[in-house]
């Protein structure tokens, strides 16, 4: 996963610059099992991960929602009986920042520790 699960979100304006097609290309491949999908003219990263149950899914969603506090940068997360679904784009800039990967990335160590 190379070491953006290590990284630290920053502080995120307005103006802050969204991440290029080219290095989105480069950072996805540290989380492949994301897509990046386009809702609403927005580019989002996407993951849904499968659980046994629904406890196990709504742990998983705990852990993600403290992680997420923690760097200050919240996704969207849909749980459903044995599915969490996430998604993480940048609100304030309309698209995908660093961030964004960085927390993905974040998802699967946490994810990985189930």
């Amino acid at each position: 996963m190379s070491n953006l699960d290590q990284q630290q979100c920053e502080a995120c304006r307005a103006d802050a610059p969204r991440v290029e097609e080219d290095e989105a290309r480069e950072l996805i491949k540290a989380i492949p099992q994301w897509q990046i999908v386009e809702m609403q003219g927005v580019p989002r990263l996407v993951r849904r991960f499968s659980f046994k149950n629904f406890a196990q899914a709504l742990g998983f969603t705990n852990r993600v929602g403290e992680m997420a506090e923690s760097q200050q940068h919240h996704p969207d997360l849909i749980t459903r009986w044995g599915e969490v679904e996430v998604h993480w784009w940048t609100h304030k800039i309309k698209g995908l920042h660093r961030n964004d990967f960085i927390c993905a990335a974040r998802c699967e160590r946490l994810y990985e520790g189930d």
